[in-house]
């Protein structure tokens, strides 16, 4: 797997599509990145524990 891997995912807020680069090898992983669109702030969860990244984002209010 790589380190850095570009994703793209739906804003919990705007609905807009938007792209996002995780670090895969630094483990499970819970930050905010802000809406490249609407810039409000997301809550990214990167599960790294299985074969696959799983990669949730959350809005504000779901923390």
């Amino acid at each position: 797997m790589q380190s850095l891997e570009a994703v793209s995912r739906t804003c919990p807020y705007c609905g807009e599509p938007i792209e996002l680069v995780v670090d895969c090898t630094a483990g499970n992983q819970q930050y905010f990145e802000d809406c490249s669109v609407c810039c409000k702030p997301i809550m990214v969860e990167l599960d790294v524990e299985g074969p696959d990244a799983v990669i949730s984002l959350k809005d504000e209010n779901e923390v």
